[in-house]
Protein backbone atom coordinates (compact mmCIF):
# COMPACT_ATOMS: atom_id res chain seq x y z
CA UNK A 1 0.00 0.00 0.00
CA UNK A 2 1.11 3.82 -0.43
CA UNK A 3 -0.48 6.70 0.46
CA UNK A 4 0.44 10.24 1.29
CA UNK A 5 0.03 12.47 4.46
CA UNK A 6 0.09 16.26 4.71
CA UNK A 7 1.33 17.87 7.21
CA UNK A 8 1.37 21.93 7.94
CA UNK A 9 5.02 22.11 9.30
CA UNK A 10 8.50 22.53 8.10
CA UNK A 11 10.43 19.22 7.41
CA UNK A 12 13.15 19.79 10.19
CA UNK A 13 9.34 19.87 13.01
CA UNK A 14 8.32 16.43 11.37
CA UNK A 15 11.65 14.87 11.67
CA UNK A 16 12.34 15.93 15.06
CA UNK A 17 8.97 13.86 15.88
CA UNK A 18 9.66 11.12 13.88
CA UNK A 19 12.93 10.60 15.34
CA UNK A 20 11.17 10.35 19.16
CA UNK A 21 9.66 7.01 19.70
CA UNK A 22 7.46 8.14 22.56
CA UNK A 23 6.11 11.25 20.60
CA UNK A 24 4.98 8.73 17.38
CA UNK A 25 3.30 6.51 19.77
CA UNK A 26 1.09 9.29 20.90
CA UNK A 27 0.49 10.22 17.68
CA UNK A 28 -0.85 6.68 16.60
CA UNK A 29 -4.64 6.89 16.74
CA UNK A 30 -5.74 3.71 19.61
CA UNK A 31 -2.40 2.67 21.25
CA UNK A 32 -2.13 2.66 24.70
CA UNK A 33 1.36 2.55 25.41
CA UNK A 34 2.34 0.83 28.68
CA UNK A 35 4.43 2.53 30.76
CA UNK A 36 7.18 0.32 31.36
CA UNK A 37 7.85 0.39 27.74
CA UNK A 38 12.26 0.90 26.51
CA UNK A 39 13.45 1.30 23.66
CA UNK A 40 10.91 -1.07 21.78
CA UNK A 41 7.24 0.55 22.50
CA UNK A 42 5.08 -1.94 24.04
CA UNK A 43 1.34 -1.81 24.58
CA UNK A 44 -2.01 -2.25 23.42
CA UNK A 45 -3.65 -1.57 20.00
CA UNK A 46 -7.52 -0.71 18.97
CA UNK A 47 -8.37 -1.34 15.35
CA UNK A 48 -11.95 -0.26 14.58
CA UNK A 49 -12.37 -2.61 10.91
CA UNK A 50 -16.04 -3.28 9.29
CA UNK A 51 -17.66 -2.05 12.28
CA UNK A 52 -15.99 -4.85 14.64
CA UNK A 53 -12.91 -3.96 17.15
CA UNK A 54 -10.09 -5.70 17.25
CA UNK A 55 -7.02 -5.25 20.36
CA UNK A 56 -3.84 -6.39 19.71
CA UNK A 57 -1.07 -6.66 22.33
CA UNK A 58 2.32 -5.94 20.86
CA UNK A 59 5.39 -4.16 20.38
CA UNK A 60 6.46 -1.39 17.46
CA UNK A 61 10.04 -0.36 16.80
CA UNK A 62 10.79 2.67 15.32
CA UNK A 63 14.49 3.35 13.24
CA UNK A 64 15.82 5.80 11.03
CA UNK A 65 17.51 4.71 8.35
CA UNK A 66 18.66 7.09 4.92
CA UNK A 67 16.75 9.77 5.84
CA UNK A 68 13.19 8.14 6.18
CA UNK A 69 11.44 6.42 9.20
CA UNK A 70 10.54 2.70 9.40
CA UNK A 71 8.08 1.34 11.46
CA UNK A 72 7.82 -2.70 12.12
CA UNK A 73 5.71 -3.94 15.18
CA UNK A 74 3.65 -7.35 15.40
CA UNK A 75 0.89 -8.38 17.97
CA UNK A 76 -1.57 -10.79 19.07
CA UNK A 77 -5.46 -10.63 19.54
CA UNK A 78 -6.18 -9.48 23.10
CA UNK A 79 -9.39 -12.29 22.62
CA UNK A 80 -8.20 -15.04 20.34
CA UNK A 81 -5.06 -16.55 18.80
CA UNK A 82 -5.46 -14.07 15.60
CA UNK A 83 -1.98 -12.33 14.97
CA UNK A 84 -1.09 -9.44 13.18
CA UNK A 85 2.64 -8.21 11.48
CA UNK A 86 3.32 -4.61 10.41
CA UNK A 87 5.79 -2.55 8.39
CA UNK A 88 5.65 0.55 7.54
CA UNK A 89 8.62 3.17 5.94
CA UNK A 90 7.43 7.44 6.05
CA UNK A 91 9.58 9.51 4.07
CA UNK A 92 9.53 13.15 5.36
CA UNK A 93 9.46 15.52 2.25
CA UNK A 94 9.15 19.68 1.96
CA UNK A 95 6.22 20.98 0.13
CA UNK A 96 4.50 24.30 -0.18
CA UNK A 97 3.11 24.72 3.01
CA UNK A 98 4.51 21.90 5.31
CA UNK A 99 5.75 18.14 4.83
CA UNK A 100 4.65 15.31 2.32
CA UNK A 101 4.87 12.21 4.23
CA UNK A 102 5.16 9.44 1.59
CA UNK A 103 4.56 6.42 3.43
CA UNK A 104 4.41 3.00 1.99
CA UNK A 105 3.63 -0.49 4.07
CA UNK A 106 2.47 -3.68 4.33
CA UNK A 107 0.24 -5.91 6.60
CA UNK A 108 -0.16 -9.77 7.37
CA UNK A 109 -2.20 -11.66 9.69
CA UNK A 110 -4.07 -14.42 10.26
CA UNK A 111 -7.20 -14.77 12.49
CA UNK A 112 -10.07 -12.09 12.57
CA UNK A 113 -8.13 -9.41 10.39
CA UNK A 114 -7.63 -12.02 7.62
CA UNK A 115 -11.96 -12.46 7.58
CA UNK A 116 -12.05 -9.25 5.65
CA UNK A 117 -10.96 -8.76 2.32
CA UNK A 118 -8.16 -6.73 1.36
CA UNK A 119 -9.94 -3.15 0.31
CA UNK A 120 -11.48 -2.67 3.96
CA UNK A 121 -8.48 -3.18 4.90
CA UNK A 122 -6.55 -0.77 2.93
CA UNK A 123 -9.20 1.70 4.12
CA UNK A 124 -8.84 0.96 7.08
CA UNK A 125 -4.91 1.40 6.76
CA UNK A 126 -5.09 4.98 5.09
CA UNK A 127 -7.68 6.16 7.55
CA UNK A 128 -5.05 4.90 10.47
CA UNK A 129 -2.20 7.37 8.50
CA UNK A 130 -4.26 10.41 7.99
CA UNK A 131 -5.35 10.64 11.39
CA UNK A 132 -1.62 9.84 12.20
CA UNK A 133 -0.63 13.13 10.17
CA UNK A 134 -3.17 15.02 11.77
CA UNK A 135 -2.36 14.00 15.19
CA UNK A 136 1.38 14.75 14.64
CA UNK A 137 0.31 18.17 13.16
CA UNK A 138 -1.09 18.50 16.85
CA UNK A 139 2.22 17.02 18.67
CA UNK A 140 4.02 20.37 17.08
CA UNK A 141 1.04 23.18 17.57
CA UNK A 142 1.30 22.11 21.36
CA UNK A 143 5.39 22.37 20.70
CA UNK A 144 4.82 25.66 19.09
CA UNK A 145 3.13 27.05 21.50
CA UNK A 146 5.11 25.92 24.64
CA UNK A 147 8.18 28.09 23.29
CA UNK A 148 6.28 31.52 22.81
CA UNK A 149 7.31 33.08 25.53
CA UNK A 150 4.93 34.86 28.15
CA UNK A 151 4.15 38.68 27.62
CA UNK A 152 4.94 40.32 30.25
CA UNK A 153 3.48 43.05 32.12
CA UNK A 154 4.74 46.48 31.32
CA UNK A 155 7.45 47.30 34.23
CA UNK A 156 5.46 50.07 37.20
CA UNK A 157 6.71 53.71 36.40
CA UNK A 158 8.93 55.03 39.75
CA UNK A 159 5.79 57.52 41.14
CA UNK A 160 3.63 54.59 40.97
CA UNK A 161 -0.47 56.13 40.89
CA UNK A 162 1.08 59.20 40.43
CA UNK A 163 2.10 58.86 36.97
CA UNK A 164 -1.31 57.36 36.15
CA UNK A 165 -2.15 60.50 36.86
CA UNK A 166 -0.50 62.30 35.37
CA UNK A 167 -0.79 60.75 32.09
CA UNK A 168 -4.72 61.85 31.89
CA UNK A 169 -4.18 65.38 33.06
CA UNK A 170 -4.53 66.32 29.27
CA UNK A 171 -6.60 63.67 28.75
CA UNK A 172 -10.77 63.68 28.10
CA UNK A 173 -10.56 62.97 31.64
CA UNK A 174 -8.56 65.52 33.06
CA UNK A 175 -9.35 68.52 30.98
CA UNK A 176 -11.41 71.61 32.37
CA UNK A 177 -14.85 70.42 33.07
CA UNK A 178 -13.58 66.62 33.09
CA UNK A 179 -14.01 64.23 35.49
CA UNK A 180 -10.90 64.86 37.68
CA UNK A 181 -12.45 68.85 38.18
CA UNK A 182 -15.97 66.91 39.36
CA UNK A 183 -13.81 65.06 42.06
CA UNK A 184 -12.09 68.10 43.02
CA UNK A 185 -14.67 70.33 43.24
CA UNK A 186 -16.01 67.78 45.65
CA UNK A 187 -12.89 69.06 48.48
CA UNK A 188 -14.42 71.93 50.73
CA UNK A 189 -12.72 74.69 50.32
CA UNK A 190 -10.51 76.61 52.82
CA UNK A 191 -13.44 79.09 54.15
CA UNK A 192 -15.86 76.25 54.28
CA UNK A 193 -13.33 74.10 56.26
CA UNK A 194 -12.97 76.92 58.90
CA UNK A 195 -16.66 77.61 58.91
CA UNK A 196 -17.46 73.67 59.67
CA UNK A 197 -14.95 74.00 62.18
CA UNK A 198 -16.42 77.52 63.95
CA UNK A 199 -19.50 75.38 64.82
CA UNK A 200 -18.07 72.60 66.54
CA UNK A 201 -20.16 72.66 70.14
CA UNK A 202 -23.14 74.23 68.23
CA UNK A 203 -26.29 72.69 68.21
CA UNK A 204 -27.41 71.02 65.34
CA UNK A 205 -30.39 73.53 64.73
CA UNK A 206 -27.79 76.42 64.35
CA UNK A 207 -25.86 74.08 62.32
CA UNK A 208 -28.41 73.24 60.14
CA UNK A 209 -29.66 77.03 59.45
CA UNK A 210 -26.84 78.79 59.61
CA UNK A 211 -25.75 80.75 56.42
CA UNK A 212 -23.13 79.36 53.94
CA UNK A 213 -19.60 81.05 53.98
CA UNK A 214 -16.57 81.42 52.10
CA UNK A 215 -17.24 80.64 48.50
CA UNK A 216 -20.72 78.64 48.63
CA UNK A 217 -22.12 82.26 50.45
CA UNK A 218 -25.01 84.07 48.39
CA UNK A 219 -24.17 87.06 46.59
CA UNK A 220 -25.04 90.09 48.62
CA UNK A 221 -28.43 92.44 46.80
CA UNK A 222 -27.28 95.91 46.44
CA UNK A 223 -27.14 98.67 48.45
CA UNK A 224 -30.62 100.42 48.48
CA UNK A 225 -30.27 104.48 48.64
CA UNK A 226 -30.67 106.15 52.10
CA UNK A 227 -32.74 109.14 52.43
CA UNK A 228 -29.51 111.33 53.47
CA UNK A 229 -27.92 110.83 50.26
CA UNK A 230 -31.14 111.32 48.25
CA UNK A 231 -31.04 114.68 50.21
CA UNK A 232 -27.58 115.47 49.71
CA UNK A 233 -28.08 116.02 45.74
CA UNK A 234 -32.13 116.97 45.81
CA UNK A 235 -31.90 119.94 47.90
CA UNK A 236 -29.36 121.96 45.60
CA UNK A 237 -31.16 120.70 42.46
CA UNK A 238 -34.47 122.61 43.93
CA UNK A 239 -32.31 126.02 44.97
CA UNK A 240 -31.11 125.79 41.37
CA UNK A 241 -34.47 125.51 39.83
CA UNK A 242 -36.25 128.11 42.13
CA UNK A 243 -33.64 130.60 41.55
CA UNK A 244 -34.12 130.15 37.92
CA UNK A 245 -37.96 130.61 38.48
CA UNK A 246 -37.55 133.87 40.06
CA UNK A 247 -34.77 135.27 37.40
CA UNK A 248 -37.77 134.03 34.64
CA UNK A 249 -40.07 135.90 36.17
CA UNK A 250 -38.75 138.89 36.81
CA UNK A 251 -37.31 139.06 33.22
CA UNK A 252 -40.94 138.72 32.09
CA UNK A 253 -42.02 141.65 34.47
CA UNK A 254 -40.01 143.95 33.40
CA UNK A 255 -40.51 143.11 28.88
CA UNK A 256 -44.44 143.99 30.45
Amino acid sequence: MEHEVFVPFPVGAVRRVLSDPARVARCVPGLQQDASSGAALTGRLRLRIGGSTITYRGEMRLTERDGSYELSGEGTEARGSGTVTLTLSAQPEETPGGTRLSCTGTVGGAGRLAEFDAKTAESVARRLLDRFGAALAEELREEAAAEVPAVSAPAPTPDGDDADVDADEDGPLGGPGGFEDDVLDDEPPAEAAHARRTMIGRSAEEVDHAPPRGRYAPVPAPEAATGTAVLRWAAPAAAIALAGAVVVTRAFRRRR
